[in-house]
């Protein structure tokens, strides 16, 4: 498997977004599970576990080893499944059914299966621990006060610059959006682009990265928009002068999560997620470094997307406290079992921060200040931002980057549909 493929198998929750459709789905859910056991030969409850397929190589085996050891507890027996194809769209199906998983990995739980009452409420699970997991990903795992799904692992996007280019171009590392537009036109010339933000201009990735460098938000603590602001049309158009400047590399072999472009010095910037760093480091040694999104205006702040995989239970499994307790003895107590699954498996950051900050791979350089970065500005896509709020943004983002489409004018139709979305979902609850 390439390693761009690698890349996106684990960090799609970065990346893409959609409905969930069920289709199909739900017999293939249901059929994979029929007549299996509530306990084995001993008496133990048993537990299936479902986890989506991850390209890393070694993670099955880590997973089924955890898993292993927690029956040696004498407490419950875990079976592990590894779930191939389109896990979420597996997983949405299989809660609605009692043949489902009873502890599952969610890039989620979503905001249905929450308020549909398909998965259990797991707050005390982090009773006296709760403010040493990353609270950006926590927060969109939190609804009406309570916690629905315990992060895993953090992935994050950054900024990577080739150092020995800047310098050749008398350009400083950029701290602003305009700094950073100046600096990718500096940098182009004929044999390289000054930045690359994905084949598509950066419709795709970029998602409300820009918004948040703003100083805003996609959806505010209260539920409502959180963009309807001139400084949101200021940071987009901000975008599509890159685009129009012919600063952006486009149509690279691979597309952005995979730092090939970057490390073949296709571009002097790139993009991309925290798992490039090794395979960069590799290649370049210290001739790199790490940046957040620049911010943009007097009242913007530098913006890190990041996203976690959290491990949920489903409201129907056979053995509520006993997976909860399983839940809680991997994703709480084993921290060494949490550092062996960000750390040895690909690169990714803890979600306990105080496993970050001691973790050695993560300590020094490049590594220590994404860490910094992700703790200090990081942000995730809120709960109520529905698969229906983002296609209207990033279609209209596409507009503005690529098309020039007035940015006013294309945010403030995506106001009123996101407006709607807030109002649809919120009765709900």
């Amino acid at each position: 498997m390439s390693n761009s493929h690698k890349s996106v198998s684990r960090r799609r929750l970065l990346g893409v977004g959609g409905s969930l459709a069920l289709t199909g789905a739900l017999a293939a859910a249901c059929g994979s599970n029929t007549g299996r056991d509530s306990e084995d030969s001993d008496g133990k409850p048993v537990i299936e576990q479902w986890y989506h397929q991850y390209g890393e190589a070694g993670t099955e085996q880590a997973v089924k080893r955890y898993a292993a050891a927690y029956g040696k507890t004498g407490k419950a027996k875990v079976e592990v499944q590894w779930r191939p194809g389109n896990y979420d769209q597996q997983t949405a199906a299989a809660l609605l059914t009692t043949s489902g998983p009873d502890v599952f990995e969610a890039n989620g739980p979503t905001l249905d299966q929450i308020q549909g009452g398909q998965v259990e409420d797991l707050t005390d699970l982090l009773d006296g621990v709760k403010d040493d997991f990353n609270q950006a990903v926590l927060a969109p795992k939190t609804y009406d006060g309570k916690i629905w799904g315990i992060p895993q692992v953090v992935d994050m996007q950054l900024l990577y610059y080739r150092k020995s280019l800047l310098k050749d171009a008398g350009v400083e590392p950029p701290q602003t959006l305009d700094a950073l537009v100046d600096a990718a036109k500096a940098l182009t010339d004929k044999k390289t682009k000054g930045l690359f933000l994905g084949n598509d201009g950066g419709a795709g990735v970029l998602g409300g990265t820009p918004l948040q460098a703003a100083g805003l938000q996609l959806v505010t603590d209260g539920g409502e928009v959180g963009f309807d602001d001139p400084a949101a049309a200021r940071a987009l158009e901000k975008i599509h002068r890159l685009y129009a400047d012919k600063s952006l590399l486009l149509g690279a072999p691979s597309d952005w999560s995979d730092p090939s472009a970057f490390i073949q010095g296709l571009t002097a910037m790139q993009w991309s997620g925290l798992w490039a760093l090794p395979q960069v480091k590799k290649a370049l040694g210290d001739d790199f470094g790490v940046l957040p999104f620049p911010k943009d205006g007097s009242a913007g702040k530098p913006s890190v997307p990041v996203g976690a995989y959290g491990a949920a239970v489903s409201s129907k499994a056979r053995h509520k406290a006993e997976a909860k307790a399983f839940v809680k003895w991997l994703w709480v107590d084993k921290t060494e079992y949490q550092e062996d699954f960000a750390l040895s498996y690909g690169f990714h950051i803890p979600a306990r921060i105080s496993l970050a900050k001691k973790a050695a791979k993560l300590r020094d350089g490049a590594a220590g200040d994404a860490v910094r970065y992700a703790t200090d500005h990081g942000y995730a896509e809120p709960l109520l931002w529905t698969p229906a709020s983002k296609t209207a943004y990033q279609d209209a983002l596409n507009r503005i980057i690529k098309d020039g489409a007035s940015a006013d004018q294309e945010l403030r139709a995506v106001v009123r549909k996101v407006a709607a979305e807030l109002r649809r979902v919120q009765k709900k609850s």
